[in-house]
């Protein structure tokens, strides 16, 4: 196995997020979490609260040799509005704020650059922010994988189901083949 790397995004539910990433070839493991806040080990009720600034993100552990960074953040940007502030549809909150965390300068000088670009193609300002990670606290067990374990929750058929046929549609050359 090829050494992996990880990215974080926050952008909306991280529920929607986590199955969008599950789908791309090269992606090995995705993992729901809190994060950009100042609350240790906050739990999803104070995140909820909107009292410990996190935002509900999604790290992304990856094969770079076979899926890039920037394609991580075509897919981020493709599956939510960064236009709309600390929401996502009918999600509401600072904690489902648009949110790049990078993990080295490298990550935040393309993200930064994307974020540059995409302004140019929306008539409203990108809200997203990029952030430096400081600490990545994973969510309680029942959120991990939770579109895959829980497919026919209503949240999920009518917020993550269209954004993992988005990826499926609009990155074909890059979805993994396996069941």
């Amino acid at each position: 196995m090829a050494a992996t790397e990880t990215a974080t995004f926050g952008g909306g539910c991280f529920w929607c997020v986590e199955a969008a990433f599950e789908e791309l070839d090269g992606v090995e493991d995705v993992t729901s979490g809190y994060a950009g806040g100042h609350v240790a080990d906050p739990t999803y009720e104070a995140v909820c609260s909107g009292d410990t600034g996190h935002a509900e993100v999604v790290q992304v552990e990856y094969d770079p040799d076979v899926v890039t960074y920037g394609d991580l953040l075509e897919v981020f940007f493709t599956i939510h509005d960064p236009t709309q502030v600390n929401r996502q549809g009918p999600d509401v909150g600072s904690q489902y704020r648009s949110i790049v965390l990078y993990h080295d300068e490298d990550q935040r000088e393309r993200a930064e650059a994307y974020v540059e670009a995409l302004d140019e193609e929306y008539d409203d300002a990108i809200a997203t922010e990029v952030e430096p990670l400081d600490t990545f606290y994973r969510a309680e067990e029942y959120h991990q994988n939770y579109f895959e374990n829980n497919p026919n929750d209503a949240y999920c058929t009518v917020h993550a189901q269209p954004k993992v046929e988005k990826v499926r549609e609009a990155f074909e050359a890059n979805v993994d083949p396996a069941p």
